[in-house]
């Protein structure tokens, strides 16, 4: 089907030098086949089922944001807090 696909977009930008809204057939027809491509998960995955890569690299980005957040709400929360100090010593 990528091979059909291919050929067809050479053969449409090569008659786009005759006339030029064979470009623009072209430039849709890949605009279309990227976003499908894209909806359906991007091809093949190496675990061979998409579904789980999709997954696994949602769990991962996930487990990456919450290290991120636990670090460095601490070190916030503590620096807020010499911060709140100053303020109360600065005024009272």
């Amino acid at each position: 089907m990528f091979v059909l696909l291919l050929i067809l977009i050479v053969v449409l930008f090569g008659f786009g030098f005759l006339n030029p809204i064979w470009w623009v057939a072209t430039a849709v027809l890949v605009y279309g086949a990227t976003r499908y491509g894209r909806d359906r998960g991007g091809g093949r995955s190496r675990s061979g089922s998409s579904d789980l890569g999709d997954y696994r690299d949602y769990q991962e980005r996930r487990n990456r944001q919450e290290r991120w957040d636990r670090r460095y709400s601490r070190q916030n929360r503590a620096r807020w807090r010499r911060e709140d100090r100053r303020d109360h010593e600065h005024r009272g």
